[in-house]
């Protein structure tokens, strides 16, 4: 019966990466004008898209930000001179342990490009599989340039990094978790709202 489970998981698993790969760009129609907010309680990020380098990432984070999926997550990891992280639904609950674990149940294949991870960008969270990313996402704060064609870079903010810096500086313990949570909602803009 584990063995069937297991199957029946990896099943799943390809079923959704298929869905990703194939259903998801006409039904989220992501161009170089889809923009998604991210709402937080030091304000907002807009972000805009690179869909001609990432079309796969832009296409799923675009289709979780619709879906409601990120709203009532947290972004759990902050390293001052880096970046910002968030994304991950264990952020929802309480418990702790958990964080910087979850997903949206399945994983998307890397689109590695040319962009460089410089202030501003927004790239896809992964473990050490490079084919690993699913919905945790991060926010780079200053440059990074070591990160370079070992994550996908997706976009870029092109309102509020003041915000960014402000997550960035709140005090956080030895995992680089904000003290306080910082919860996050997003939604998903028409050009020139």
């Amino acid at each position: 019966m584990q063995l069937h489970s297991c199957y029946c998981k990896e099943l799943a698993r390809l079923v959704m990466g298929l869905f990703l790969l194939f259903g998801m760009a006409g039904s989220y129609a992501a161009d170089a004008t889809s923009r998604v907010v991210i709402e937080t309680k030091f304000g907002e990020i807009e972000v805009k898209f690179f869909p001609d380098v990432a079309p796969g990432h832009v296409d799923n984070f675009i289709k979780l930000a619709s879906e409601g999926f990120y709203d009532g997550t947290l972004f759990h990891r902050v390293i001052p001179g880096f970046m910002i992280q968030g994304g991950d639904p264990n952020t929802k609950d309480e418990n702790k342990s958990k964080y910087g674990q979850g997903g949206p149940g399945y994983k998307i294949k890397a689109e590695f490009n040319d962009l460089p991870h410089k202030r501003g960008v927004l790239s896809m969270a992964r473990s050490r599989d490079p084919d690993s990313a699913g919905s945790q996402f991060f926010i780079v704060v200053k440059d990074s340039n070591f990160l370079d064609g070992q994550y996908t870079v997706f976009g870029e903010v092109v309102r509020g990094m003041e915000v960014a810096d402000k997550i960035v500086a709140q005090k956080r313990d030895s995992r680089d978790l904000p003290l306080e949570r910082i919860e996050m909602k997003m939604r998903v803009v028409a050009p020139g709202e």
